[in-house]
């Protein structure tokens, strides 16, 4: 397989190379597709909870009276304020 590299990818991956952290051009390019594999399976495991939890909210939407938009943000806010109080 044959890749081209833009001059400042070359120079990023020299620059690794001549910090001493990586030994070889591979190791680079093997460490930066490891981790794109496992931000892929990061990014599609996210998106399957918020899919859940959206699937969730619409199931219990249907057994629950409709909120006005503004009464819908002031808890919402008032659920940031709370979260934060907490962790302070």
């Amino acid at each position: 397989m044959s890749i081209n590299l833009t001059p400042e990818q070359e120079n990023f991956i020299h620059s690794k190379i001549q910090a001493g952290k990586y030994q070889s051009t591979e190791e680079v390019l093997e460490i930066a597709l490891r981790l794109l594999d496992e931000y892929d399976r990061t990014l599609a495991e996210w998106t399957e909870e918020v899919r859940e939890k959206i699937d969730a909210a619409l199931v219990a939407s249907e057994h629950t009276v409709p909120l006005d938009g503004e009464t819908f943000i002031n808890q919402i806010l008032d659920r940031f304020e709370q979260a934060r109080q907490t962790q302070l």
